[in-house]
């Protein structure tokens, strides 16, 4: 009997308290991997991390009270890697749940709402402003072999209307000075293709070359009318990106391994791999990508920063997903974090830490 009681005391004693998750006892502290993606994970100038993600696991770990370490890693499949080689305990950053990576890992329950979703520049939106438009024109090739070739048929019948018209007091071309007759020959010329010629010369020659050169100019303002409208048309069709359809045959990046590349290649769309999303925004910017397709809140909060009036993020989310806290597979942590993210979310410190970096609307979804 006296055993018994012995044991029964051993066991209450032995018993986690009441109330508060149990945690696999650890000597050293956990070494947590992340890796910075504004806004899941940010770092300052002190070398400081922040953000949605780092926040939601200091929680934890004060639930918890456990003791860790952050472990900065650049390039997502290390960041996978260090898990899976037990170099480090967990990760948390922008890591989607993925039927994938779960035959492989172990995740918490979903911490956020998530997504794929397109980013281009602001000009490549929607329809593109003026200026825009103009320098376009001017800068292609064929339009602008076009400018030339209206300078040189310009240029051309100014010296035979000149030399025939140079002697007649009452000509088109008259004036006091030599240059001042090839000024309004030059003149006569301009507003003769454009079928705008105030008057028409006196001479035989004169004349014979003003029915030709108005014959020209119609045939050359016709001409350059439908050029001109097919370059614009063409233009706009190849600058606006606003779906998945519109992204064959343009330049796409993505972050190398995400799960936004893996999605664009099963979709046969060739991308750019990127170490760092920071890189694929630079890309974008310097006009080396047509788009970017990554986590929506990702894209929000660049293009609500950094990339405000530069960039937009477009059209409807293309692969709904979510993000988790990574393990490797049968962690017997796992249990103790899923149980903490629960309290955090009946106790509405989860949803404060939501809003804090993503506002009163809902998450945005990302990839």
């Amino acid at each position: 009997m006296i055993r018994i009681f012995i044991l029964i005391a051993a066991m209450l004693f032995a018993a986690p308290t009441w109330g508060q998750s149990a945690v696999p006892a650890s000597t050293q502290p956990l070494t947590v991997a992340t890796r910075v993606v504004p806004p899941m994970v940010i770092k300052d100038n002190k070398g400081d991390l922040s953000g949605f993600s780092i926040d939601l696991w200091n929680a934890i770990a004060r639930d918890l009270n456990m003791a860790f370490t952050y472990r900065e890693i650049a390039a997502l499949p290390d960041l996978l890697a260090s898990v899976q080689t037990k170099q480090a305990d967990l990760a948390v950053a922008a890591i989607s749940i993925t039927a994938e990576r779960e035959r492989i890992f172990d995740f918490s329950q979903p911490i956020l709402d998530a997504g794929l979703q397109i980013m281009v520049r602001a000009d490549r939106g929607g329809p593109p402003p003026l200026y825009a438009t103009l320098w376009s024109l001017m800068t292609s090739g064929p339009m602008r072999d076009l400018f030339v070739l209206m300078l040189l048929l310009a240029i051309i019948p100014v010296p035979l209307v000149y030399l025939s018209e140079r002697r007649k007091p009452d000509s088109v071309i008259h004036a006091p000075s030599g240059a001042g007759k090839i000024g309004n020959s030059l003149w006569w010329s301009i507003t003769t293709m454009a079928g705008q010629a105030p008057d028409m010369p006196r001479s035989l020659l004169g004349r014979f070359i003003a029915v030709a050169w108005i014959f020209t100019g119609v045939v050359f303002i016709s001409y350059f009318t439908a050029t001109v409208t097919a370059s614009l048309t063409v233009r706009q069709l190849d600058s606006s990106i606003s779906k998945l359809d519109d992204l064959p045959g343009k330049r796409v990046g993505t972050v190398r391994a995400s799960t936004a590349d893996t999605f664009l290649r099963a979709q046969r769309i060739e991308t750019s791999g990127f170490v760092q999303i920071k890189d694929a925004f630079d890309a974008l910017q310097s006009d080396r990508l047509d788009a970017v397709v990554f986590d929506a809140p990702v894209l929000s909060f660049h293009a609500a920063r950094e990339g405000k009036g530069k960039v937009v993020v477009v059209g409807t989310i293309l692969k709904p997903e979510a993000y988790g806290i990574l393990f490797a597979d049968d962690n017997p942590l796992r249990k103790a974090v899923n149980q903490s993210l629960l309290k955090l979310r009946e106790s509405g410190e989860h949803e404060a830490i939501r809003r804090k970096w993503f506002g009163g609307a809902e998450a945005a979804a990302g990839g």
